[in-house]
């Protein structure tokens, strides 16, 4: 089955509580935290809350209701800490790995919302 999720990777321990973090948003579907190894100034991880292991997963098998109540709180997660346009801040990057070629790290669905400092050209060669 291409979509086995591994319930004892690092962000379903967090979900359960197994390993500490430190929220800075939460909502019914979605959970956000600062990342360990920051690569941008602002370097914020946001995960659904449901057992996903990558994007096409979420959106294939997600619920309407927690896919927008995820991708909205990315939104208020940018807003939040300033870097979103609309909070005056001058823009971000989100970043998801899916897979084995994209150097997904953990096995769950996730997004790195990088701001605060110029984020550089979109890939490497």
């Amino acid at each position: 089955m291409p979509y086995a999720y591994d319930d004892q990777n690092i962000f379903a321990k967090i979900l359960r509580g197994e390993i500490p973090s430190t929220p800075v948003f939460e909502s019914e579907h979605t959970l956000a935290f600062p990342d360990i190894t920051p690569q941008k100034k602002a370097h914020i991880l946001v995960i659904p809350k449901g057992p996903y292991r990558c994007f096409d997963h979420f959106v294939l098998a997600a619920s309407p209701a927690e896919q927008l109540d995820f991708f909205a709180s990315v939104a208020k997660v940018a807003e939040q800490i300033g870097v979103a346009e609309s909070a005056g801040g001058q823009g971000f990057r989100l970043i998801t790995n899916s897979g084995e070629h994209s150097h997904q790290e953990v096995p769950h669905f996730h997004v790195h919302l990088l701001g605060g400092e110029p984020c550089g050209p979109l890939t490497c060669k």
